[in-house]
């Protein structure tokens, strides 16, 4: 089988876990290939990322392995086996692929939450305000480019507006209420539509106001998205240097706890759609 040049999250994902499985067991590649009847070589690819491996030698792996969590490695066995080309896919070698691996990884999250202080979550942006986003980077992208990223950016929210939508949480610091990325019609438009998608039995938004006294989270915006098992929960924050997709499970429970101490101190979700409709009437 031909290895894989640009493996996707997702496939790396699979890749690390086997690798922390190996090492938790104490074994070597060459231990490991040996179990497979495969050389070490290959071992070594499947766990860049570049190679895949079956159902059976998945498990077989997990067995020699001593991993006794089956619910874990049930949820292995779909990052192994599924081959889905999702909407995603109309983008690959048009946008960067982190945007796919953004989309595939929400396509198949079991929940979605996301914590935002300066920006309106993507998930629930309108065209113009993620249109007005895209047009301020620098350097400054060609037109063309930014209404790629604007129609996936309008496509991914399939994910809670779809047909089959996840339970999704956002956290909206009143700062990104008020910031003008676009008009002040724009900025109207914007806040409507947060009311609009607000309403659906799945989503909850809530707001940490600006009186809020004694809040010192202000650094901590975030992306989660749920694993078939905890487990496999990611979480992704943007860099300078680009979007990181955070696995470790030492930082995972860390984002996890960020994420409740901001929920807990925000306005609960009536409370917030009363103060985001009052924001957008006096716009």
């Amino acid at each position: 089988m031909a290895l894989r040049h640009n493996p996707t999250a997702r496939q790396m994902r699979l890749a690390m876990e086997l690798r922390r499985l190996r090492d938790g067991a104490g074994l070597t590649s060459r231990e490991a290939a040996a179990l497979l009847d495969v050389s070490p070589a290959q071992i070594s690819q499947i766990e860049a990322g570049l190679a895949g491996v079956s159902e059976k030698r998945l498990r077989r792996l997990a067995t020699h392995y001593a991993c006794a969590d089956d619910e874990f490695i049930n949820a292995l066995v779909p990052l192994a086996t599924d081959r889905t080309r999702g909407w995603w896919e109309k983008y690959r070698g048009m946008l960067p692929t982190m945007y796919l691996d953004l989309a595939e990884l929400e396509h198949h999250a079991t929940y979605r939450a996301d914590v935002e202080f300066l920006y309106i979550p993507g998930l629930l942006q309108t065209e113009d305000y993620a249109r007005a986003a895209f047009s301020y980077q620098v350097p400054a992208l060609p037109e063309d480019e930014v209404a790629l990223r604007v129609r996936h950016r309008m496509d991914r929210k399939v994910v809670i507006d779809g047909p089959t939508p996840v339970p999704y949480k956002a956290v909206i610091h009143e700062a990104a209420l008020h910031i003008r990325v676009g008009d002040r019609a724009a900025a109207r438009a914007q806040l409507v539509r947060v009311l609009e998608l607000s309403e659906a039995d799945q989503v909850s938004v809530r707001v940490v106001p600006f009186d809020l006294d004694g809040f010192a989270g202000a650094w901590s915006n975030m992306m989660l998205a749920g694993g078939a098992v905890p487990r496999l929960d990611t979480a992704v924050r943007d860099a300078p240097h680009g979007t990181a997709f955070i696995d470790s499970e030492a930082q995972l429970s860390v984002f996890r706890t960020l994420f409740r101490k901001v929920e807990e101190v925000s306005l609960d979700p009536d409370r917030s759609r009363d103060f985001i409709r009052r924001l957008a009437k006096e716009l």
